[in-house]
């Protein structure tokens, strides 16, 4: 399983591409950081990410992309432009097919070190031994990048056996009013 893990932002959108499955050591394919001036107007901002995105599809041909779940903090500005990235990553993954996973921070940083409370410090540590890495990704978003696409290759197994015994749930259930 090949995974782009996006870290929304608007100065800083990380990107890492991750390849392997649950059970298996992991391979870093790339890693990087899609990068705008804080001074540009956000359209110029949104399309210049939407690019940098593109350019890791086409380059890297994930099957999945893993994004973070925006939520709520107490800067209303920091939140939109991060929602407003997020939306341009899942744009980009959509308008090819490729399905979208959204991972909330504490489960990617839970999936990756042990806690949902862990720090940066702590996520990238735990992406280097994972990745078997000589030094953490630098910058964060970067490193975070590369754990939400840890955390979707480990989670995605569990998850879609989930969405399939609901969706026979729903099946079944549906075929009895029908009877």
């Amino acid at each position: 399983m090949r995974v782009l893990g996006v870290d929304p932002g608007l100065t800083r959108c990380g990107v890492g591409v991750v390849e392997g499955v649950a059970g298996r050591p992991l391979t870093m394919i790339g890693v990087g950081v899609v990068r705008t001036p804080a001074d540009a107007d956000l359209g110029h901002r949104l399309v210049a990410i939407e690019q940098g995105i593109e350019q890791w599809l086409d380059e890297h041909r994930p099957e999945f992309v893993a994004v973070e779940r925006v939520f709520s903090q107490h800067n209303v500005r920091t939140v939109m432009g991060t929602a407003q990235a997020s939306a341009v990553a899942m744009l980009c993954a959509a308008r090819r097919g490729i399905p979208v996973a959204l991972h909330t921070p504490s489960e990617v940083k839970a999936a990756v070190t042990g806690s949902g409370r862990a720090d940066k410090a702590q996520v990238g540590a735990m992406v280097t031994r994972l990745l078997r890495l000589s030094a953490p990704p630098k910058p964060a978003d970067a490193a975070d990048a590369l754990a939400l696409a840890i955390c979707h290759i480990w989670r995605a197994p569990a998850q879609n056996r989930l969405q399939q015994a609901v969706a026979l749930h729903a099946t079944q259930a549906s075929k009895g009013r029908t009877a």
